[in-house]
């Protein structure tokens, strides 16, 4: 490799945050290199008329970052890790995990609402089917209405007083990243809003060459890798897409056990549910295993306790291949990942 990076982004004010915290932490682990932001613009930034399924879905915030590895006009891509396809992408890799931050959502409400307060039939803003069916599951009243572009944006048509949305979701770490906590009324607990897999988390994706992945390899956080490879396994093998109302969150504890929760609900909230495992990871070569292995049994549960009617309710395109075998899936999930 030259001794200059250059590594892919999108062009929001988040992504570039990121994309600079990878920059510093590479820079400060190679001096000798100069790392070199480049900015590129994927289909979900370019059609923000167009709600997410009616683009595609899969692969929408990844796509020409990806194709821009592969013609070599950048060497790493940094993704907020909940937009990545889980499916294997031949001749690239997942390079590294950075350290998460918050992997809770947040409401932003003008008028200081939390989700239980918002008057009946409040108009809330969010282009996520996850966001909008765990929203319905507790507020069947509320009016979701598509929201589309990066964190500034929805922030914006937020607080706006003469505008539609009375409230709308945000992930919780893109508006720490930003230093717009201030704008929040709520973060949503677990038990309303349980998280997209590999939210919160900052992935860096290369090619698959022996000198790429070594140089990533000091900037993976451990346990984060351990938790998101369970929580998209979990997406997997539940068909993935960002169609589906899928969820999940895993924790390692101080004592090695991997607890990862998973949720899978109709797409208007009616119903919804809730599978739990933990399971003793024991530091290796095998914890990755054990970790995708446990997210993909507990898509198998969520499938014996009738999820695949679900998915099926979400649409053809939702369902897992072979509907029974979570191990045969591949698939992808993502929302609208801009916050």
């Amino acid at each position: 490799m030259n001794s200059t990076v250059r590594i892919g982004t999108r062009g929001s004010r988040l992504a570039l945050w990121q994309a600079e915290l990878a920059q510093h932490s590479l820079a400060r682990l190679y001096p000798q290199k100069h790392f070199e932001i480049v900015v590129i613009t994927t289909s979900g930034d370019r059609l923000l008329d167009t709600p997410l399924p009616a683009i595609g879905g899969k692969g929408v915030f990844t796509v020409e970052l990806e194709q821009a590895l592969r013609d070599r006009s950048i060497d790493l891509a940094v993704h907020s890790l909940k937009d990545l396809p889980t499916v294997h992408n031949p001749g690239l890799t997942l390079g590294a995990v950075m350290k998460r931050g918050e992997s809770a959502d947040a409401l932003v409400s003008r008028d200081g609402h939390t989700v239980l307060t918002l008057p009946p039939g409040a108009q809330v803003g969010t282009s996520s089917s996850r966001r909008a069916a765990q929203l319905l599951n507790v507020r069947p009243d509320l009016n979701l209405i598509d929201l589309r572009g990066n964190a500034d944006t929805r922030l914006r048509k937020a607080l706006d007083p003469g505008g539609p949305y009375d409230a709308v979701v945000v992930s919780l770490a893109a508006l720490e990243r930003l230093d717009l906590t201030s704008t929040i009324s709520e973060v949503l607990s677990d038990e309303l809003m349980l998280p997209a897999p590999g939210q919160g988390a900052i992935a860096i994706q290369c090619r698959d060459e022996p000198e790429s992945v070594t140089l990533l390899q000091g900037l993976t956080h451990r346990p984060t890798e351990l938790e998101t490879t369970a929580e998209r396994a979990f997406l997997e093998g539940m068909g993935g897409g960002c169609a589906v109302p899928v969820a999940a969150k895993a924790r390692l504890g101080d004592d090695g056990h991997l607890r990862i929760r998973g949720r899978v609900l109709s797409p208007d909230g009616s119903r919804r549910i809730d599978v739990a495992a933990d399971v003793q990871v024991f530091p290796g070569l095998e914890d990755s295993r054990t970790a995708r292995e446990a997210g993909l049994a507990l898509a198998e549960e969520a499938l014996r306790q009738g999820a695949a009617a679900l998915l099926t309710a979400a649409g053809p395109a939702a369902v897992p291949a072979a509907s029974t075998s979570a191990t045969a899936t591949r698939a992808a999930g993502e929302e609208d990942c801009s916050s």
